[in-house]
C-alpha cells in the first residue's frame, strides 16, 4: 500500500467544519480537513500554526495530521 506524501506548511485561513487553507513550503495553497485523531483529541489549530499535511494524489483535499 502506498504511503501518503507528507509535507509541511502554515495555516492561512480557517473555514467551517474543521477545514483549513494551508500554504505549503513550495508556495502552493491547498484545501485541507482535520484528521479524525485530531478531532477526537480536540487539538486546536489556529491561523499561523505550522502543520503537517498528507497530500491526496487524487483530488484537491488533503488531511491535516499534525500540528508542529
Amino acid at each position: 500500500m502506498n504511503e501518503p506524501n507528507k509535507v509541511t506548511g502554515s495555516v492561512t485561513e480557517a473555514l467551517p467544519n474543521t477545514e483549513f487553507k494551508v500554504l505549503l513550503e513550495e508556495g502552493k495553497v491547498i484545501h485541507t480537513y482535520l484528521s479524525g485523531k485530531m478531532k477526537i483529541n480536540r487539538i486546536r489549530v489556529m491561523v499561523g500554526d505550522k502543520v503537517e499535511v498528507e497530500l491526496n494524489p487524487y483530488d484537491g483535499k488533503s488531511r491535516l495530521v499534525r500540528r508542529l
